[in-house]
């Protein structure tokens, strides 16, 4: 049973999403609520959700209910993130007790306190459609792992590619000022962390609204947070292929903190896919692309996300999309299969009918792209064998002198993981490793110092 005003918030989707709920925290904690990490002790539990495609939204109702079902029927439950923000005004849901979208998170106090007086059975629903900068907040509380942390830049989108449903969800491009931002690293180093993840929409697009020319100011924020003081490093998450700021090869290839690891969402090669999607590349500009990292950073680690299924994707495109992944040679890929979401342009590409049978092909054609892969993962990985790195601990394996880590060619939650071997390592130590062989998809590794 709950004692007194306490919170929890279970975070769903993305890395953005979460800095959101940290946010969330934040505000409640400001607002006298003390943070459980136990949602059975809360007296408000918050699901905040993701809606960007079909599989999250079911995910997030079914989280919902999941709580709805466990909890007290006193504990308030609030329905909030991008599948309150996209869907509020066609949303039925009785069963929670408040509902509450993302656009000024600095509201979500007033939320707190209207659902504090509400009868018992009367919801309340607060849309906000504010500027997203007055939602800066100190965040108190991190849920991710200890000494790593995710560092949010912008918000919302201008690409408007056809298939997704971002800029519904999330609005317009709106960057933050730099000097907020600057603050924010500060303070999580200051904090003890030493891995700040840069996280947006897409980061090469950040200052494009701030700057009178449209130019990125990306490469000149990123160099400005690798000179802080203190130990740490920087990590760049999610930049759109058709605008990569070329300049940035340079400054990181000038400055060690900036770890040589791009997150390029490619999403597919064949050029009339690609023009469907309202992109710009091909197969060649983007293996050109890979090509340039490289040279300027031999030791560059480049991940991507492709989708599979889109409308006007034939046998000759999927064969590109291999060709693609075999000339590329990427070090990590994920892929996903399209989302027929309404209210963007590719929704009426094609009938839900035809959908779901091209759903079926491309499924199949997902496991190929996938399984060769793999193989291209684990070779690529072979080259860190015989070397040494800087590892930030996850998690000591209790009872055994192992812990599980990550170097720096491993992002947060999405990429492999290396194995250590060594005495008394704990979450959040950052220590030096020798890589001595790869176990599928992830590296095995023997502490050198303390």
């Amino acid at each position: 049973m709950a004692e007194g005003k306490s919170i929890y918030i279970e975070s769903l989707g993305c890395a953005k999403n979460q800095v959101d709920s940290e946010t969330l925290l934040a505000l409640a904690e400001k607002a006298g609520y003390r943070i459980e990490s136990d949602p059975m002790k809360a007296s408000v539990v918050v699901v905040n959700t993701c809606g960007f495609i079909e599989s999250a939204k079911k995910e997030a109702i079914d989280t919902f209910f999941t709580f709805r079902n466990a909890l007290a029927h006193s504990t308030r439950l609030v329905l909030a993130g991008c599948l309150a923000q996209r869907y509020f005004d066609e949303l039925e849901l009785p069963e929670a007790d408040a509902v509450f979208g993302n656009h000024d998170l600095s509201l979500f106090p007033q939320l707190l306190e209207e659902l504090e007086n509400a009868q018992p059975g009367c919801q309340v629903r607060m849309h906000p459609q504010t500027d997203r900068s007055k939602s800066d907040c100190r965040r108190t509380r991190l849920l991710s792992r200890k000494g790593s942390a995710y560092l949010k830049i912008s918000e919302g989108c201008n690409h408007r590619c056809n298939y997704c449903a971002i800029p519904i969800i999330r609005g317009p491009l709106v960057s933050r000022r730099q000097e907020d931002i600057i603050a924010d690293a500060r303070d999580l180093i200051s904090r003890g962390v030493y891995e700040i993840n840069l996280v947006a929409q897409d980061l090469g697009a950040y200052g494009t609204d701030l700057d009178e020319k449209g130019r990125s100011l990306f490469p000149e924020l990123v160099g400005k947070l690798a000179s802080l003081d203190g130990e740490y490093v920087i990590r760049m998450l999610y930049i759109h292929p058709d605008t990569f700021p070329m300049e940035l090869l340079d400054i990181v290839r000038d400055n060690g903190r900036i770890l040589p690891y791009f997150d390029i969402p490619f999403q597919h090669s064949h050029p009339a896919v690609l023009r469907g999607m309202k992109r710009t590349g091909d197969r060649k500009t983007y293996v050109e692309l890979v090509e340039n990292i490289r040279r300027v950073l031999p030791d560059a680690v480049i991940r991507t996300t492709l989708m599979l299924g889109f409308p006007g994707e034939d046998e000759e495109a999927f064969d590109d999309l291999m060709t693609f992944v075999e000339e590329a040679q990427f070090d990590w890929m994920g892929s996903f299969l399209y989302s027929r979401e309404e209210d963007t342009p590719a929704y009426d590409m094609r009938g839900q009918r035809e959908h779901d049978r091209a759903h079926k092909v491309a499924a199949r054609w997902q496991k190929r792209l996938e399984a060769r892969q793999e193989e291209i993962s684990m070779k690529r990985l072979e080259r860190f064998v015989g070397r040494t790195f800087r590892a930030i601990v996850e998690e000591p394996i209790q009872g055994e002198a192992l812990a599980i880590a990550r170097i720096y060619s491993q992002a947060p939650d999405v990429d492999g993981l290396t194995v250590i071997m060594g005495e008394d390592l704990k979450e959040g130590d950052v220590v030096r490793v020798g890589i001595r062989a790869v176990r599928g998809m992830d590296l095995e590794a023997v502490l050198i110092d303390d």
